[in-house]
C-alpha cells in the first residue's frame, strides 16, 4: 500500500483531525498511510473503519493488531488512538480534499472511459515516475472510495499524479472529478458498458462519461478519442468547461494520429504523429486497442508537462497488467501453448479488439487460435444481443474455436458456426475442468470474461497445467 515517499509522516493525528473536524481520543500519533481494508494494514498506517457490507469498526481491533498508528472512527475504540467523525466516509473525501489542496504544485490528471482506463492509468504514471515524483490509483481504485482515499494517500511533495475514474450509475463521475480538479483529463473511448443502469443506453453512458471535465479547471485539458461515435458529445461537453480539446486516433487532424499498429511476438511496432512530428516505437502490448491507448498516453502525459520522448519510453517498457493481456508460455506433454490472459474485465468493445488482435497473432503447425469467454456483465436488456453479435467479429478474425461459460454467453455459443464451436459450461469452473484436457501444442488461447463471472479460474487453471502435469510425471517415476 503506498506510504509517504520521504522522512515526513503522511497525515499527523492534528493534521487528520483539522481536515475532517474530528476529535482526537488517545495519544497523538502520525500516520504513514491510509487503508480501509484490514487485511492490508502496514506498521504505520491509519485505518478508516468504513461502514459497507460489514461495518469497518469490526476490524479496528485487528487493524491496530497490525500495526496501524490510529483509526478514523465514527464511536470511541478500544487498542490505540483515534479520530472521531460523525461519517468516516465523508471524512475520508474530506483528507483526499486537504491532500490536494496542500501540494498545490501537482499536476494532476483523471482517466475515464469504458475500455482500457486501469491500463491508460498505470501507463501514464510509469511516464510520470520517469519525470519526477510521481502518485496515483492503486489497483481500480475508481469510485466513491477509491478517489478519495487515493488523494488521501498523496505524499504533499510529489510533482505529478494521476487518477482513475470509474461508474457504475449516473451521477458518479461528477463529483470524483470535481473532487480531483484535474488539470487534464481523459476518456479512453465509450461503448456498451454498465449500460443496465442508464434508461437511454449507451447514450447515457457517453453522457455520464462527459462529466469527467467538469472538474477541470481554467486551462485544463480534455483528451478525447477521434473515432469514436461520441468524439462530438464530449468534445462539446469539454468546451463548455472551457478546456482545450486535443485528441488521438485515426482523423487527420488528430493530434496524436495513428499511422500504423504491427503486433509481433514481444507486442507490437507503432507509427503515429504526434503534435505534427513522426514517431516510430515499440510496445509490449499486442492488442490492437493499445494503438488508441498509447496515444492517449502520451496526450495526457504532455498536458502534465511531461515530454512525448519521456511519454514513449515509458512506453516501451510498460509491461501487461494482470489479466490484461498478460503472455505466458505454458510447456505440457508434447509441447507448449501460449495463454494470454484476458481474464480481469470484458465488454463488446474489448472482446472484438481482443478477438482481432488474436487474428494477427501466428500460430505454429498444428496450433490453433482458441478464446475461452465467459459472461460479459451489466449490460441490460442488450446483454443477449451484444452476447450473440460477437459470433460476427469471430468469424471476421477468422479463429479456429470458440469456448464458452455462462447463460449469458450461451447466446453466442448458439450463434457460432459449427466449426468454431467449442465447449459450453454453465459456470467458469466447469469450463475450467474441461477445458485442459483440450488444449494442444501450439495452441494460442486467450481467456475473456468479465470479473464477475470468473474467467480468472480459466486462466488459473490453464496456467497451473504445467505444475501439475510435472507433477503427475513426477510421481509416475
Amino acid at each position: 500500500m503506498p506510504q509517504s515517499s520521504g522522512k515526513d509522516p503522511l497525515w499527523t493525528a492534528v493534521d487528520i483531525a483539522v481536515a475532517t473536524g474530528g476529535r482526537m481520543d488517545g495519544a497523538a500519533f502520525q500516520a504513514r498511510g491510509v487503508t480501509f481494508n484490514s487485511k492490508e494494514v502496514e506498521p504505520g498506517d491509519l485505518f478508516v473503519a468504513l461502514k459497507g457490507a460489514r461495518d469497518g469498526h469490526e476490524f479496528v481491533a485487528s487493524a491496530f493488531e497490525a500495526g496501524a498508528a490510529g483509526a478514523l472512527v465514527e464511536q470511541p475504540v478500544d487498542g490505540g488512538p483515534c479520530i472521531i467523525v460523525p461519517d468516516t466516509l465523508k471524512a475520508l473525501e474530506a483528507l483526499g480534499v486537504a491532500a490536494r489542496d496542500r501540494a498545490p504544485q501537482v499536476r494532476r490528471g483523471a482517466v475515464t472511459g469504458s475500455v482500457g482506463k486501469t491500463s491508460v492509468t498505470q501507463a501514464i504514471k510509469a511516464g510520470l515516475d520517469l519525470a519526477g515524483p510521481a502518485h496515483a490509483s492503486v489497483k481500480s481504485f475508481n469510485n466513491h472510495i477509491g478517489v478519495p482515499l487515493t488523494l488521501a494517500r498523496m505524499p504533499a511533495d510529489v510533482e505529478r499524479a494521476v487518477f482513475e475514474i470509474g461508474m457504475n450509475a449516473p451521477g458518479e463521475i461528477a463529483p470524483l472529478s470535481r473532487m480531483v480538479q484535474p488539470h487534464a483529463a481523459c476518456v479512453t473511448t465509450v461503448g456498451p458498458v454498465h449500460i443496465e443502469g442508464f434508461t437511454d443506453g449507451e447514450s447515457g453512458v457517453a453522457k455520464e462519461k462527459a462529466a469527467v471535465f467538469e472538474g477541470l479547471g481554467p486551462g485544463g485539458v480534455a483528451v478525447i478519442n477521434g473515432d469514436n461515435d461520441w468524439a462530438p458529445l464530449l468534445r462539446k461537453a469539454a468546451l463548455r468547461q472551457g478546456a482545450r480539446v486535443v485528441c488521438f486516433g485515426s482523423p487527420a487532424d488528430a493530434d496524436a494520429r495513428l499511422i500504423d499498429f504491427t503486433p509481433n511476438p514481444d507486442g507490437a511496432r507503432v507509427e503515429a504523429e504526434i503534435f505534427g512530428r513522426h514517431h516510430v516505437f515499440s510496445l509490449k502490448q499486442s492488442g490492437f486497442h493499445w494503438g488508441h491507448n498509447c496515444l492517449a498516453v502520451t496526450l495526457m502525459l504532455d498536458a502534465l508537462d511531461v515530454p512525448v520522448e519521456t511519454a514513449l519510453q515509458a512506453l516501451s517498457e510498460f509491461q501487461p497488467l494482470a489479466g490484461r493481456g498478460q503472455n505466458r508460455t505454458v510447456r505440457i506433454r508434447g509441447g507448449a501453448f501460449l495463454l494470454i490472459d484476458e481474464s480481469y474485465n470484458a465488454n463488446p468493445l474489448s472482446m472484438r479488439a481482443g478477438f482481432l488482435s488474436l487474428a494477427v497473432r501466428p500460430v505454429a503447425a498444428g496450433g490453433r487460435r482458441m478464446v475461452a469467454l465467459t459472461d460479459m456483465l451489466e449490460l441490460g436488456d442488450q446483454s443477449e444481443a451484444l452476447h450473440a453479435g460477437l459470433a460476427e467479429t469471430i468469424d471476421a478474425a477468422g479463429l479456429d474455436l470458440v469456448h464458452t461459460a455462462g447463460p449469458r454467453m450461451r447466446h453466442l455459443h448458439d450463434a457460432l458456426r459449427p466449426e468454431r464451436r467449442g465447449l459450453w459450461r454453465e459456470t467458469a469452473a466447469a469450463l475450467a475442468e474441461a477445458l485442459v484436457e483440450e488444449v494442444r501444442p501450439n495452441d494460442i488461447v486467450m481467456v475473456k470474461g468479465s470479473n464477475g463471472s470468473k474467467a480468472s479460474v480459466i486462466a488459473a487453471a490453464l496456467a497451473d497445467m504445467e505444475r501439475r502435469q510435472g507433477a503427475e510425471e513426477g510421481a509416475g517415476s
